[in-house]
């Protein structure tokens, strides 16, 4: 199987093997940010400023529902990678048809519920007024091909846990393509299209990740892929979904504490006005470049150590956590120096005015720019954790530092004389916080045995 499907990633050198495997990640989060980029320049040009708040105001409820379809589909990830490590075929097919099934059913319910809920979870948000109706009508219909976007993210899981991360970017590659051709024939309604306006950003995004599934299912189905989809062979087995809802839950839980900390923090800026909540926006979508390289990396580093500790090579795992800081410490400070230096100039490409939005977008930068090293090396640590299928943990540090420290320091900090810069320094301190206790677990060395239970390889036979 290792032959025929995936990458063997127990074997040859740590570095390679993470160059190899974050790199078509990085580049399908680079395509992914470009994208939200591209949607807030067509609408933040076209239909104005208040677009690209509409847009953030209902990410983090976006976020909130993919947080969950993250959370379980890294179970997926984690079991199909240790199972894969260990050499044990079977169960690495019957966890993704189970993963399969599960999907489906969630990936439905989620959808339900977020539709009705949006509308209510906007307003507990303290959404602008003049921004509300448009952040609805966007929702709604992201919100509508829910499950399309849990299928997607199930298939890149599975394939992740193989080893597998170029045919992932090309599948993604395709859908994106279409969604930036179809973004201004919608927006603005050129020839055929109908003129949607701001909607048309949203009806782009659903149908061009409908048909990227389609093509992806069909592709996979043809080859006979391990990650083909065979409904006759669909099962929903008790001792699997425990498996998977014992590791996916806490993963789930974690996702979904740190999207619902992004509704909080959001309904924070919002509070400062239409100008902070657009400004928030577009600082947020810079920020996603600078994450971009560390998250890619820290999937790279649970990838490797699940597929490790599945083959019990426990000190090939220490390697992996010391190669994954090199890395991501030194092209993580670069980003910051460039960020530190020109914010108003990257700022520009979302807002062209009024000065306002591009002092507090500027504010927020020159704050969080000394920090993204911090939340960087948490996510080297965290890799670890999780590939481990100590999802709890992980969950337990982002509980401490987001809402033991972020939120509630955020609120604080917001009444006094800072305003929104607490808010800011809030968040700076709370990813200090979940940093140390990261660190912290890694070093007693409690992840070193896998959740499938192999038979450990021990340090000195390495």
């Amino acid at each position: 199987m290792k032959g025929n499907f995936g990458t063997d990633l127990t074997q040859g050198s740590i570095p390679k093997h993470l160059i190899r495997f974050s790199i078509p990640m990085f580049i399908g989060n680079l395509l992914q940010t470009a994208l939200g980029m591209t949607d807030s320049i067509w609408v933040g040009n076209i239909v104005g400023p208040n677009a690209v708040g509409a847009i953030q105001v209902s990410f983090p409820i976006q976020f909130m529902l993919i947080a969950l379809s993250n959370g379980a589909t890294l179970a997926t990830t984690i079991l199909v990678s240790q199972y894969f490590g260990a050499g044990d075929h079977e169960k690495v097919k019957k966890t993704i048809n189970n993963s399969y099934s599960v999907a489906l059913i969630f990936g439905a319910l989620l959808t339900i519920a977020g539709l009705l809920l949006c509308d209510t979870i906007l307003m507990w948000m303290n959404t602008p007024a003049e921004i509300f109706p448009m952040a609805s009508s966007y929702l709604k219909i992201i919100l509508s091909g829910f499950i399309i976007t849990f299928l997607v993210n199930l298939i890149t899981s599975i394939l992740r846990g193989i080893g597998d991360t170029v045919t992932p970017l090309i599948f993604m590659a395709i859908g994106m393509v279409i969604n930036i051709a179809l973004d201004p024939l919608l927006i603005i309604g050129i020839g055929p299209f109908p003129k949607l306006g701001f909607n048309g950003s949203a009806y782009a995004t659903v149908i061009s990740q409908a048909i990227g599934l389609i093509i992806a299912l069909i592709y996979l189905n043809s080859k006979q892929h391990l990650v083909s989809i065979d409904l006759k062979k669909l099962q929903l087995e008790g001792a699997h979904i425990v498996k998977l809802f014992q590791i996916g839950l806490p993963s789930m839980i974690q996702q979904s504490l740190i999207s619902l900390s992004s509704v909080f923090i959001t309904g924070m800026v919002n509070s400062f006005g239409a100008n902070a909540t657009t400004a928030y926006g577009a600082a947020s979508r810079i920020d996603s470049l600078v994450f971009m390289p560390a998250m890619s990396l820290g999937l790279a580093v649970s990838a490797l150590t699940g597929q490790n500790l599945g083959a019990g090579n426990v000190k090939r795992v220490n390697e992996v956590f010391k190669w994954g800081v090199i890395m991501t410490a030194g092209i993580t400070l670069t980003l910051s120096v460039f960020i530190l230096l020109f914010p108003g100039l990257l700022l520009s490409m979302f807002v062209r005015d009024p000065s306002t939005i591009l002092e507090i977008g500027t504010g927020y930068l020159r704050t969080l720019g000394f920090a993204y090293i911090l939340f960087a090396l948490m996510f080297i640590s965290n890799g670890v954790i999780n590939g481990s299928g100590r999802t709890i943990v992980t969950m337990a540090v982002t509980l401490m530092s987001v809402w033991l420290v972020r939120v509630p320091l955020a609120a604080v900090l917001s009444k006094t004389h800072l305003g929104i810069s607490g808010i800011w320094l809030a968040i700076v301190i709370g990813f200090a916080v979940g940093l140390s206790i990261s660190l912290t677990y890694y070093f007693t060395g409690r992840w070193k045995k896998a959740v499938i239970n192999p038979k450990v390889i021990s340090e000195g036979e390495m």
